[in-house]
């Protein structure tokens, strides 16, 4: 998949728990936990509006794109 989640990144630079965040905007730990580990294969976008206004980011913060062709090698 060309998109890679950084949740994790922005976890640890604001320095909350998964749990902590999934509690703050009412979600199961276990969706977060695959939204963080890139196990979805969507996210809705009021799911990514909690979580862009609880830890004060921007989506681009979260999301990433790579590029890749058409072996699905990234370019």
């Amino acid at each position: 998949m060309a998109i890679i989640i950084r949740l994790d990144r922005i976890l640890v630079d604001r320095k909350i728990k998964l749990n902590e965040l999934a509690a703050k905007i009412g979600i199961s730990n276990v969706n977060l936990s695959n939204l963080k580990t890139g196990k979805v294969r969507a996210i809705r976008f009021s799911t990514l509006d909690a979580i862009c206004k609880t830890l004060k980011c921007q989506p681009g913060d979260i999301l990433e794109y790579v590029y890749s062709d058409i072996d699905g090698e990234n370019v």
